[in-house]
């Protein structure tokens, strides 16, 4: 047996894999020595755009009182926001140096449809700094219709309503991750603010069944991404005068720092990503080891950590996923529960039909498991082994896959549950192929992106 370590970013455990099992890692590319001096570096050399306290200048200039709003990602995403890499508190300081008073700027978390931060959730996400300095925080809040603002439509035909503080600011400045995204493509620069940044009703726009039945909506995946398009539309039509994105390696460390313009930064960032993320793979395994991440805070969000392995497996493989989910609610919200529960109830083929069909009234976070559907179009749902201690057994019985404590002994170390299940699918597959399966273990989860050569 060897050693390989899982990270979830809030702890991790090394486990035990069979010695012929191939370690699939993601590229290490060189970490940042002296980010703070990097972060102002980029602030003020940025990608085709002005340095950030030019641009406030010229705001002030024509607009005394302007009003600033930085965009943060909600605490799914592993953004620096604090710490020696952190990349709000310089990005906050040249604006005050530019000329901009404290009682001038907001921070506006872009939680999208997903629930609103705690304020313990934020000071344990942000630079404590900024607390000190008195900063307004405000939580995106996709159903309060008196926050959002109609600024037109799109191609696909819906009226797109967005946040109004964005909106109705003069000085639009996003921050986030530029990691793999297994409907966008990849996260960060316009994905601040669409989908972060829309109501409700928008939302269904860019998740609808037909965007995503796009083969090239899938991770890593740009060019000719409908859904990478329509949000790139909707964050141009709302405006940005700076992005600050950046992208990190698979222990979490800064290696990145993308300041500029929306587009070409945003690009840049991309292809930063691709160069060490992406993982050539040529060949199908029988058994494939793999984690749900940081992001993975609930089965919803694993979602992402499951879907990395589709170039990896043929119909009999077993994917055996673990996941930790320190969220207030491990599944997700009532509508995804709603969702899974069709899906289970109906299989991949007949769910993606209803959900296509033109008399199906569209309901909230269908998408997540129209997502876990592909991965049901190759292999069974019992074929998935799902190694949690956070979700209540009796819910397996409408969640798509095995609970992974109804094969092992263990019921309270997610540690000693992973190494017992990874034990039984071994055996299970050394019975049925009379062989030593060929086994693939991504340690990186869903950072790290097999793309098929």
């Amino acid at each position: 047996m060897k050693e390989v370590i899982f990270d979830f970013g809030r702890n991790s455990f090394p486990i035990q894999v069979p010695q012929q099992a191939e370690i699939l890692k993601m590229g290490t590319p060189t970490k940042i020595k002296e980010p703070e001096y990097e972060i102002r570096q980029a602030l003020r050399a940025p990608i085709n755009s002005p340095p950030l306290q030019q641009i406030v200048k010229n705001k002030l200039s024509a607009i005394p009182n302007a009003k600033a709003v930085i965009v943060i990602s909600d605490n799914t995403r592993p953004v620096p926001y604090s710490g020696k890499s952190g990349i709000l508190f310089p990005l906050v300081t040249e604006l005050i140096k530019a000329g901009l008073s404290v009682s001038q700027i907001s921070i506006l978390v872009a939680t999208g449809t997903h629930h609103s931060m705690s304020e313990k959730a934020l000071r344990e996400l942000l630079d404590p700094r900024i607390f000190s300095l008195g900063i307004k925080i405000i939580n995106h809040d996709c159903k309060d219709k008196a926050s959002l603002i109609c600024i037109g439509e799109t191609e696909f035909g819906g009226k797109i309503f967005l946040n109004r503080l964005y909106i109705e600011s003069d000085i639009k400045i996003l921050t986030g991750l530029v990691e793999s995204h297994f409907m966008a493509g990849v996260s960060g620069g316009r994905k601040s603010i669409c989908p972060g940044l829309l109501a409700e009703d928008s939302t269904y726009l860019l998740h609808g069944g037909q965007i995503l039945s796009s083969p090239q909506a899938k991770d890593l995946s740009l060019i000719n991404n409908p859904v990478h398009k329509e949000a790139l539309a909707v964050a141009k039509m709302a405006g940005c005068d700076m992005i600050i994105n950046v992208t990190l390696d698979s222990n979490y460390q800064l290696n990145g720092i993308f300041a500029g313009a929306l587009e070409s930064a945003h690009m840049k960032a991309y292809n930063k990503l691709k160069s060490y993320a992406a993982i050539p793979v040529s060949k199908k395994y029988d058994l494939v080891i793999t984690h749900a991440g940081f992001v993975g805070i609930n089965h919803y969000q694993a979602a992402k950590g499951a879907l990395i392995c589709l170039p990896l497996i043929h119909s009999e493989s077993i994917c055996l996923l673990a996941a930790s989910h320190p969220d207030t609610d491990p599944i997700g919200g009532d509508n995804y529960k709603a969702m899974l529960r069709l899906l289970n109830a109906l299989g991949t083929e007949k769910y993606l039909r209803k959900i296509l069909a033109p008399e199906w009234t569209f309901i909230p976070e269908q998408w997540e498991a129209q997502m876990w559907g592909r991965l049901f179009k190759i292999i069974p749902p019992e074929n998935l082994i799902y190694a949690t201690l956070d979700i209540p057994i009796d819910d397996f019985s409408h969640i798509p896959g095995q609970d992974a404590r109804a094969i092992t002994s263990s019921k309270d170390n997610l540690q000693q549950l992973t190494n017992e299940s990874i034990k039984w699918a071994v055996a299970k597959l050394d019975r049925e192929l009379n062989q030593p399966p060929l086994i693939a273990v991504l340690p990186d989860g869903p950072y790290g992106i097999p793309v098929s050569t």
